[in-house]
């Protein structure tokens, strides 16, 4: 935990007391005390620092701080990602790290070789995912929640959803291992938003990526290696992001 969260209700006249998880960390892995400071930020607003006022170190622990807000949140990251729902304990993995590395928008879309009992996991609850997109934000230093949608059906999404955020790209890419361009053709001379779909272990089906190409995605490849998803989530963003940067210079 890089940064302490908190929603904008739970500070009162510039106050926070924490007497959860985020003070048990205070406690135990920073061990801090009276006075000193760490970093705080509000979930979807400002981040800056909190001065440590009173401290209860042993159960129940407590700690009260002192908040100031100096710095603005993070723009929304330029890549947003479409994820075939994978098994709940591959989609906490994939949620908290693509957090970490920077997400604006996840899609969960069903598929054709998505088992059909992953949609009733409570994972799709808010209160589900919030913890692992909170984790990826506390260890990226970041206030900005990603959004998450969730689209039952496949060919709804693609044919009545998409075109309704298609000028929101510059770029829309669907990763499969057939794919007969690489990242860094696909990339060349794209400095706006990114929209990145991948599949569902055992990849997209053809009718799938037919339906992608109508919808104007770019079929891309990262090599002769297949990957397991919550890897290929890391890999093309990494790659994607890296490819971004040398596009702006």
């Amino acid at each position: 935990m890089n940064i302490l969260l908190a929603e904008a209700d739970e500070i009162v006249d510039g106050c926070l007391i924490l007497t959860d998880r985020r003070a048990e960390h205070i406690v135990k892995v920073l061990r801090a005390d009276v006075g000193d400071t760490v970093r705080v930020g509000v979930v979807n607003g400002s981040k800056g620092s909190g001065v440590i006022e009173a401290i209860t170190p042993k159960h129940p622990r407590s700690v009260r701080l002192r908040i100031r807000l100096q710095e603005t949140a993070h723009v929304m990251p330029p890549i947003d990602l479409i994820l075939a729902l994978a098994r709940p304990i591959m989609m906490r993995r994939i949620l908290s790290q693509a957090t970490a590395l920077g997400v604006g928008r996840f899609y969960c879309i069903h598929a054709n070789r998505v088992e059909k009992s992953f949609w009733e996991a409570s994972l799709l609850d808010p209160d589900g995912y919030g913890e692992h997109l909170q984790q990826g934000l506390e260890q990226a230093v970041d206030t900005r929640m990603p959004e998450v949608h969730f689209f039952r059906r496949f060919k709804p999404f693609v044919e009545d959803f998409l075109p309704t955020i298609d000028s929101e790209y510059h770029r829309k890419i669907i990763a499969h291992p057939d794919g007969n361009q690489t990242l860094g053709q696909v990339m060349t001379g794209v400095q706006g938003r990114v929209l990145l779909a991948i599949g569902p272990e055992g990849g997209w089906v053809e009718y799938e990526v037919d339906k992608f190409g109508d919808a104007g995605f770019v079929n891309c490849s990262l090599g002769e290696r297949i990957l397991k998803v919550d890897t290929a989530v890391v890999a093309l963003h990494a790659r994607i992001s890296q490819l971004l940067e040398l596009e702006k210079r």
